[in-house]
């Protein structure tokens, strides 16, 4: 048997493992182990490619973004910054129908800039704005789709753990990597806010509920005006992370790893000043950020293995230059690689899929001529479809968990995230066709 067949072979049993349940991690390591061994018939070099794995990976600097931005993601939830966001936002929009779901995706592009993962916006916006919508009359589906839908902003719009995850795999600069997501993320913001504006325009049904529409209360029931004093302490500490850490980062100041340390410290200060934080959250918040750090840090380790593995035993050239020889062309690839992805997003978690195709796919990209930078966004956004897609739609069963209202169906929930789905993928499309989108 042929390496590249014994490794085409290993890639399949991948999938079944990860379909049975069995850790990413776990299944990663024990697949690139078994296949060097039978590649090469060398039990010890399957041994010490494992090791230098490892040791490279813990080694690396780079791995010091991640635990520095968790904490501070953890750090900034504890301190009700994302509610205040919100209503400011909520303040600001309250004269536009559909005000509360726009300032529901302002609010979440906000957030997401001193977060960086989306499961954290889906729960923190489920409590604070979904209640709030459905007083104001809105559809309870359409009021967690809303939330659904805006969380994605938190993996594109930098910092992003995802983009920080892609980086790594695919040897790429995490600052240019975080620049690259700006204007996709923001074109994104701006995809869902028209979204909902047309939809309360044209379709309000959608939107509100029976009795709300019967009742004409569009103006009467406003919320009440904020004042100017008020907005500033609410907004201060968010303009203050998002000045230190992404002016930091996209003045060059910082590299990302201090950035990341940089906004940690900043939200720790916000946290106390604002009374928010004793020890027994402290204590939650260090292992929070400790076991999601650790266990994105095997992930990774194992991954490197992985990508060595299917380096011996040829696959990444092969399937380059079946592409090249097929007729598929670079086009044909990609799209192709991305039906592939949100097929995967309907089955895995967000990271799962990084890891098992990027070391794959990223070699062949960049021998038809593709700019990895690019290719990163697009596969971070096809990626960030499957947290709204059934049958695993994580961000969908965070938002349904989290509301705990058995009103309010995951059917009818996946129902009222659908569109957002719809301006991903026109989003993803605008990014493959227009290079110029990404300036990272």
């Amino acid at each position: 048997m042929s390496n590249i067949s014994i490794g085409l072979i290993l890639i399949a049993v991948l999938f079944v493992l990860v379909l049975l349940g069995l850790r990413i991690a776990v299944a990663l390591m024990a697949v690139a182990f078994a296949g060097v061994w039978l590649i090469r018939g060398n039990f010890d070099l399957s041994m010490r490619l494992m090791s230098m794995a490892s040791y490279n990976g813990v080694a690396n600097y780079l791995f010091a973004t991640i635990p520095l931005f968790v904490l501070m993601g953890h750090l900034v939830s504890i301190s009700n910054v994302g509610k205040d966001t919100f209503d400011v936002a909520e303040a600001l929009l309250r004269r536009l129908l559909g005000g509360l779901g726009i300032a529901t995706v302002a609010a979440n592009t906000v957030f997401a800039a001193v977060t960086g993962v989306s499961i954290a916006s889906a729960a923190v916006f489920t409590k604070v704005a979904v209640p709030e919508m459905t007083r104001h009359g809105y559809r309870p589906s359409f009021s967690a789709g809303t939330v659904a839908g805006s969380s994605v902003l938190g993996m594109l719009i930098p910092p992003s753990l995802l983009l920080i995850i892609y980086g790594v795999l695919a040897e790429q600069s995490i600052g240019r990597m975080f620049i690259a997501g700006l204007i996709p993320g923001v074109l994104l913001a701006g995809g869902f806010v028209l979204w909902i504006v047309l939809v309360a325009k044209f379709a309000p049904g959608f939107v509100f509920t029976k009795d709300y529409l019967e009742q004409k209360q569009h103006v009467q029931d406003l919320p009440p005006a904020m004042p100017m004093s008020e907005i500033v302490r609410k907004l201060m500490p968010i303009v203050v992370l998002v000045f230190f850490v992404l002016g930091g980062l996209y003045s060059g100041f910082f590299t990302p790893t201090e950035a990341g340390g940089v906004g940690a410290f900043a939200a720790l200060v916000v946290a106390l000043l604002r009374r928010s934080l004793d020890l027994r959250k402290w204590w939650q918040v260090l292992t929070q950020t400790g076991s999601i750090s650790v266990g994105i840090l095997a992930l990774l380790v194992a991954a490197s293995f992985y990508s060595q593995m299917l380096a011996v035993a040829g696959i990444p050239s092969a399937i380059g230059s079946f592409v090249q020889n097929s007729g598929f062309g670079a086009v044909g690839f990609l799209i192709v690689y991305v039906v592939l992805v949100l097929l995967l997003g309907m089955i895995l978690d967000s990271s799962s899929i990084l890891l098992i195709v990027v070391p794959i796919a990223a070699p062949i990209a960049q021998g038809l001529g593709f700019d990895l930078i690019q290719f990163g966004i697009i596969t971070v956004i096809a990626v960030e479809v499957g947290l709204l897609t059934p049958p695993f739609g994580i961000s969908i069963f965070t938002v349904h968990s989290t509301l705990g209202d058995s009103r309010t169906s995951l059917e009818s929930i996946f129902a009222g995230a659908l569109p957002y789905v719809a301006v991903m993928l026109i989003v993803l499309t605008l990014v493959a066709v227009f290079p110029g989108l990404i300036i990272g």
